[in-house]
């Protein structure tokens, strides 16, 4: 079986375990070659100011298998950024699977690349991600035909199993998790909105409303551009 090219997707501020969970999975599986990808080679700063770089631009990036975009603070200026739309776009009419981790579903739904399927994000963006009309699913990992999305960060190490499994079956998804010493036992129950205490859960609210906002409202400005485009 030859190796299916994996594009995954580099930018300012990504959040940075959303991009390495599923890296750590890919490359330690025979099926995938990675390929980093950004708008061009330089070293690119990640949230909390870890400096990484890409091995491809888009412009030099041959014909991807698989479109990775994992999320962050720095997806708000990729949701109208005309030349990452378009690069997904491009590479999406050939690509076998479009795939992301937490917020970047948010990416993947302004380029038009989940309209008509199911799909997951973080749980604070999923009210986000339906204003795009893309049905949304409390979930993981969410798999509707060639799309595969994970939830928020950690979720990428999930998704990136279940998505080694779906190309080269479970058994070698099973030796990387064992590899990965991937068994998770969380301090503390508060991983999820449905079971973090009340004053947890209103303290996050709070640190991300800002965000929430100024995303919702880049949203609504791009589905009002579009509306207007289209009619």
């Amino acid at each position: 079986m030859q190796k299916l090219k994996v594009g995954m997707l580099l930018f300012p501020d990504m959040t940075i375990l959303d991009f390495t969970g599923p890296y750590e999975v890919f490359s330690k599986a025979w099926c995938f070659e990675v390929i980093p990808v950004a708008v061009n080679t330089d070293p690119v700063k990640v949230e909390g100011g870890l400096i990484i770089q890409a091995a491809v631009s888009y412009h030099d990036c041959p014909q991807l298998d698989v479109i990775f975009v994992p999320g962050g603070k720095g997806i708000n200026p990729l949701l109208t950024d005309k030349q990452t739309i378009s690069f997904l776009q491009q590479q999406a009419e050939k690509a076998r699977y479009i795939t992301s981790v937490c917020t970047g579903a948010l990416v993947l739904a302004a380029a038009g690349l989940l309209d008509g399927y199911k799909a997951t994000t973080h749980w604070r963006s999923l009210e986000l991600l339906r204003m795009f009309g893309v049905e949304t699913v409390e979930a993981r990992v969410v798999k509707d035909r060639n799309r595969i999305t994970g939830g928020g960060v950690t979720a990428g190490i999930d998704f990136g199993l279940s998505f080694a499994a779906t190309i080269a079956g479970e058994e070698l998804a099973k030796v990387i998790q064992l590899q990965l010493e991937y068994n998770p036992q969380p301090p503390f129950h508060a991983g999820s909105p449905k079971t973090a205490e009340m004053p947890v859960l209103q303290k996050t609210r709070e640190l991300t409303q800002l965000m929430l906002e100024t995303r919702k409202k880049i949203i609504k400005e791009l589905l009002s551009t579009s509306l207007q485009t289209n009619s």
